[in-house]
């Protein structure tokens, strides 16, 4: 029996350059015959039948002849190569006969590559237990995290360990350059966002007591929302976007190239040298942020007021002065602190678990800014019910 595997389309496309397989039995003695070209682009169309012969038993002598082969490459190889595995996987004598030495150097470069089983395809099965899966790996991630971050703030708070068991050094000059770029820096655009959401605030708020008659306590509204929580809140999620976002893009990008590893060869400790700045900075720069951003906010609900409920500013600063006391500014101003310390840190452990890839790096990224921000809004949740319960 003799068999030829063509596609005559193709044949036109590439000038007659197609690979060939002529296929013979004798008894128990399988010949296959293998001419014209063997690359890339042309073992396609004799894969199928290739496969065919792979699970083709029974045969004690397999002879493969390259004589005839005008071009042949890794591909072309591997496929001639996995048919001669199969074959003696099966305990049939498999012989090459006129293999150039082209050829023979390409059959042992791939010889390993075509003893490797390829796996095949699992069927979609749905699986009840798969979300509680999940779930499980989910609480175990968020332990190592939290364990890695224990170690960075209780590095942090032991000291900057610029030189590993060698005391103590802080650099002001670091710590001044993070305050820059991570404070005033973000100035303009907490500014803008304080002094937006505080105009929304006070025009709804006007626009629903005026139902009632009772415009001026939109003034009540905005001071008691904008201190005890919208002010440190929104400054605290612009910071976890801007801030948090380039500290694990840093951090990684230095994992990537191999710097941090570099740290510890020279005897300094990564969190002493990394991580203490820009921790030291976010706890510096929130609280500031956030006392900047309230009185945005309050400016761009006052002038809302006056332009929209015809409040003059005067009455809004003295109803504000009745309707808020100190506890209600130090309620926002103490969140700061704790939600700087958890912006830092979760950015820096993310940026300690980049791999090698840019792929890795942003999706390290992305997930520090979305833990920053969920924390920092669960943290300030658990200080409102902590405010209620001791009536502060």
């Amino acid at each position: 029996m003799l068999t030829k595997v063509e596609d005559d389309a193709s044949a036109e496309v590439l000038n007659e350059r197609v690979a060939y397989l002529s296929v013979s039995e004798e008894g128990d003695a399988l010949h296959c015959a293998f001419s014209g070209t063997w690359t890339t682009v042309t073992v396609a169309h004799v894969d199928e039948q290739m496969r065919d012969l792979e699970g083709l038993a029974g045969k004690r002598t397999v002879r493969l002849d390259l004589g005839a082969i005008s071009a042949l490459d890794t591909a072309g190889a591997w496929l001639i190569k996995r048919l001669a595995q199969r074959q003696a996987d099966a305990g049939a004598d498999v012989d090459f006969v006129h293999a150039s030495e082209n050829a023979a150097i390409l059959l042992d470069a791939v010889d390993e590559m075509a003893k490797l089983e390829v796996p095949a395809a699992k069927p979609f099965k749905f699986d009840p237990l798969a979300p509680f899966e999940k779930v499980g790996k989910g609480v175990v991630s968020l332990g190592h995290d939290f364990v890695a971050g224990m170690h960075i703030l209780g590095s942090t708070i032991q000291g900057a360990q610029m030189k590993l068991g060698r005391g103590h050094a802080i650099n002001p000059a670091a710590i001044a350059s993070q305050i820059d770029k991570m404070g005033v820096g973000a100035i303009p655009v907490v500014v803008l966002m304080a002094a937006i959401v505080g105009a929304i605030i006070a025009q709804q708020g006007a626009f629903q007591l005026r139902y009632f008659g009772a415009e001026i306590f939109v003034v009540d509204l905005v001071g008691i929302l904008i201190m005890r929580e919208l002010g440190v809140l929104l400054t605290a999620i612009m910071l976890a976007g801007r801030s948090g976002s380039a500290i694990t893009a840093e951090i990684g990008s230095m994992k990537m190239r191999e710097e941090i590893d570099a740290l510890k060869v020279i005897g300094l400790n990564p969190v002493g040298v990394l991580v203490f700045p820009r921790l030291v900075a976010l706890v510096i720069a929130l609280p500031c942020l956030t006392i900047i951003a309230n009185f945005a906010a309050l400016g761009g609900a006052m002038f809302v007021a006056w332009s929209y409920s015809g409040i003059p500013p005067q009455a809004f600063v003295d109803r504000l002065r009745d309707s808020i006391d100190l506890s209600s500014i130090l309620a926002g101003l103490i969140k700061a602190p704790f939600m700087a310390i958890i912006i830092g840190i979760i950015g820096s452990v993310e940026g300690m678990k980049v791999g090698g890839s840019a792929e890795s790096l942003g999706r390290q990224v992305t997930t520090s800014v979305v833990k920053s921000i969920f924390i920092v809004i669960v943290v300030d949740g658990l200080f409102a019910m902590f405010y209620a319960a001791i009536d502060f």
